[in-house]
């Protein structure tokens, strides 16, 4: 049993080679009953801010898992920042033990900082490392990804440009251009339902967004566009392996507003 957020299919991608009965933690958030048993559980999920996403964080706190061997794989685009430590002390504050913490370098999909079209070009090597820890997981390894003071460094550092954005700079982080057409898609990727279509437009709700960016980059119009500068304006990501369909069967909340 995986469970398993994704916002642009890297995620995704991951959970499938790992396990066949795969849950999305965007649908599993609304469960009645949040007790889950198995041989072995596992979360994979993307860091943002080096850190687990808020919604991830939300279903962990709030879930019980009974399993002799409950795993996290990260996946990160260029700099985990101590990622596994991060993420073995929000675990441990939740009374989870974690036997295996690892990170998986994948595309970066944050449009101000990376150009998409790079990321594609880069080898990542993402598929040798699926194996290794496929085998990790087969022989319930007892592990935690090693984390350097550099990387230290690096999450503070980015905690002290954070301290240094205004409050409400993520509240304006989105805008939405004449080139939509109200096809709804921005809506059933969006896993906190931040969006709604008036008089066949799109309309954003900041409250609840969670900066995962999977609506701005699955808009087929991009018509969803920053309110910062982009490293490349035009290129958008989608995991090559994962169809728009499987992030929206992943995602939708629509079911839930009804």
């Amino acid at each position: 049993m995986i469970f398993y957020f994704t916002a642009t299919g890297n995620s995704l991608y991951a959970a499938k080679q790992l396990d066949e009965t795969r849950i999305s933690i965007a649908q599993a958030i609304h469960d009645k009953k949040m007790h889950y048993q198995a041989e072995q559980i596992g979360i994979v999920c993307p860091v943002f801010g080096h850190e687990v996403p808020e919604l991830v964080r939300e279903f962990l706190e709030a879930a019980v898992f009974e399993t002799p061997y409950f795993y996290m794989i990260l996946t990160y685009g260029n700099r985990h920042g101590g990622a596994a430590e991060l993420a073995e002390q929000m675990l441990q504050k939740y009374g989870i033990c974690a036997s295996y913490i690892n990170v998986l370098l994948m595309a970066d999909n944050f449009l101000p900082a990376f150009d998409m079209n790079e990321q594609r070009a880069i080898d990542k090597k993402v598929e040798e490392q699926l194996e290794t820890i496929r085998e990790d997981i087969k022989n319930r390894r007892q592990y935690i990804a090693p984390v350097t003071d550099a990387d230290r460094a690096a999450h503070r550092e980015y905690l002290a440009r954070r301290a240094r954005m205004p409050e409400d700079a993520f509240s304006k982080l989105y805008r939405i251009t004449d080139d939509c057409i109200g096809c709804k898609i921005c809506t059933r990727v969006c896993p906190k339902n931040c969006f709604t279509v008036e008089n066949q437009r799109s309309v954003w709700h900041p409250g609840g967004c969670i900066t995962c960016m999977a609506c701005i980059h699955a808009c087929p119009m991009m018509a969803i566009q920053m309110n910062m500068p982009e490293k490349n304006p035009g290129a958008r990501y989608r995991n090559e392996n994962i169809s728009i369909c499987e992030i929206v069967d992943a995602n939708d909340q629509l079911h839930e507003a009804q």
